[in-house]
């Protein structure tokens, strides 16, 4: 599930910070306010009042020992928990751990952090006894949350205040029918602290050459995992995916892609003969080929041995319509040596997720 790549990202976030134990860090806490966006009308009758809760984070500060570090203007990175009360019977609390980057702009008083974890949902569907939570299906669940806040630190001895906005997601990537998954918009406000904060080292200024180049690089990946059509009850079934691209590097930080994906999902097969048989007059005679391919574009974004990629596909053959031609994929992968690399990504279709795909691949 999309979960696992909050684990991803937060087992590299610890480690990190474990290597790096002599540089300064902060630690904050937020109180928030909001409400569950109404993004599918079927979680409607879910909204029923104001969502409040805590988010608490531990930061590990940067100063340019390492060169990204410099290049991306000393972000903190670290790991935070935020409670949840959704103010709704039916959906209950949920409880989370992330991992997080806080990025800084405006002489470092606009702190942007983005965080991916594990959320445990305390009330998630149940046929019989919560049949109309429709927006979790499963107690775990992938959450995301971004944060923008006017921040000031060490105002007076270490202690400093925050405040902004916070969006917070949660869903289990069709891992368990259902899955509307619910987005919180809060105002959030709170206080940080710094520790040994009267002895803070200077940044350091940046000394790499600012151009790089590199030739073309191909990849080979397989990704692999485990997922539900929208049909509640109807299985879990295992899907395989093969995919060929080649790469570019633009610079320290980016690069381009070009490449094809060949889908092998067995819930789709079992999905179009569930409807050959549920629904005769849907035209769908159960023979339909649930194979799919596509071609793609894609941007990636280095950061370490960590990067952030991005994806943009259409399927050239699709013989079985399924959430439409357009496909996309977010995710993180990280590199071990120069050639091989793990992967955890989101597969969807604009909004829509099918799938959370756990990659190897190869790029040579």
């Amino acid at each position: 599930m999309k979960y696992y790549l909050g684990c991803f990202f937060m087992l590299y976030c610890f480690t990190v910070t474990a290597q790096e134990k002599t540089n300064p860090f902060t630690i904050d806490a937020n109180y928030f306010y909001g409400t569950v966006l109404e993004h599918n009308p079927d979680i409607a009758h879910l909204i029923t009042d104001h969502p409040t809760g805590v988010i608490l984070g531990f930061n590990q500060k940067t100063f340019g020992n390492k060169a990204w570090e410099s290049r991306y203007n000393y972000p903190d990175y670290g790991a935070s928990f935020i409670y949840q009360d959704m103010k709704n019977y039916h959906l209950g609390e949920n409880y989370g751990l992330y991992a997080h980057f806080n990025f800084y702009f405006l002489n470092r008083n606009l702190k942007f952090r983005i965080g991916q974890g594990i959320a445990y949902a305390t009330n998630p569907y149940d046929k019989v006894e919560n049949f109309r939570n429709n927006a979790y299906g499963s107690d775990l669940l992938s959450s995301t949350y971004v944060m923008l806040n006017y921040d000031k630190q060490n105002i007076f001895k270490g202690f400093g205040l925050q405040a902004g906005i916070s969006i917070i997601h949660y869903s289990n990537a069709n891992f368990k029918a259902p899955n509307n998954s619910t987005n919180t918009f809060a105002f959030n406000i709170g206080a940080n602290y710094t520790l040994d904060y009267d002895n803070q080292p200077d940044y350091i200024a940046s000394t790499e050459d600012k151009k790089f180049t590199e030739k073309i690089k191909y990849n080979i990946a397989f990704r692999g995992g485990v997922n539900e059509s929208d049909i509640n009850d109807t299985g879990q079934f295992p899907f395989y995916i093969l995919s060929f691209y080649a790469d570019k590097r633009l610079n320290r930080k980016s690069s381009i892609q070009v490449g094809t994906d060949v889908f092998f999902s067995t819930f789709l097969k079992e999905l179009i003969k569930f409807y050959s048989i549920a629904y005769p007059l849907n035209n769908v005679s159960g023979d339909e080929d649930y194979k799919r391919v596509g071609v793609f574009v894609g941007h990636e974004l280095f950061i370490n041995k960590m990067s952030f990629i991005t994806q943009l596909g259409y399927y050239v053959y699709y013989p079985y319509d399924f959430e439409g031609r357009v496909y996309n994929r977010i995710g993180l992968k990280r590199y071990f040596g120069d050639k091989i690399f793990g992967a955890i990504t989101l597969k969807s279709h604009g909004a829509k997720a099918e799938a959370v795909e756990f990659g190897i691949g190869v790029r040579l």
